[in-house]
């Protein structure tokens, strides 16, 4: 899920390998994702990860956004996020956001499952919203996501209904300025510009 290099495409028998030894309810739709990567030139495939994950709302990785949009919520959010990351030991370079997906995944990974897992869940709503968007555009990713699903629990009624208020509204938006302070719109002086 992260953008493709030199380094994933260097990997992608033994992930094809990994992806055979698992359970078809998770091997096939990552094997489908590694299929499609080895189908094409590894400049393409960035295009398409451009295309997919940095151009549209909806294709967001960074988990908070869904749940918190871009607002100063989303700053606490990550900041929590850094703190379970900083109490397992885990130091995160300054290029890193703690709440993209595959910063969570490879934590869950190799440092702290189960607090890697409760990150994810924490932000299912927005993760089912990412995964909904990847069958849509009938992304070459979505199998890679359908098999991290795969390995959660099933959403839950609240998890449904914020997914449903995702697609209807999508993330929040906070308004910057003094309109939200109660201060009165200034309408424009006659004549001038």
């Amino acid at each position: 899920m992260d953008y493709p290099g030199d380094e994933l495409f260097g990997r992608l028998d033994l992930l094809s390998e990994v992806a055979a030894s698992l359970p078809a309810s998770l091997g096939s739709g990552l094997q489908s994702t590694i299929e499609h990567l080895r189908g094409q030139s590894l400049w393409d495939s960035r295009s398409d990860y451009v295309d997919t994950f940095d151009n549209r709302r909806r294709g967001c990785l960074f988990l908070t956004y869904f749940s918190n949009g871009e607002t100063r919520k989303r700053g606490l959010a990550l900041l929590r996020i850094k703190q379970v990351y900083t109490k397992a030991g885990l130091v995160l370079t300054d290029d890193q956001l703690p709440d993209h997906l595959c910063v969570v995944l490879e934590f869950a990974a190799t440092t702290d499952q189960r607090a890697g897992v409760k990150i994810i869940v924490d932000n299912r709503a927005g993760l089912e919203l990412l995964r909904l968007h990847l069958v849509e555009i009938d992304s070459p990713w979505r199998g890679a996501l359908e098999s991290v699903c795969a390995t959660l629990p099933a959403l839950k009624g609240k998890d449904h209904e914020a997914v449903e208020r995702l697609i209807a509204q999508g993330p929040e938006v906070e308004e910057v300025g003094l309109n939200p302070y109660g201060m009165p719109d200034l309408a424009p002086m006659p004549g001038g510009t």
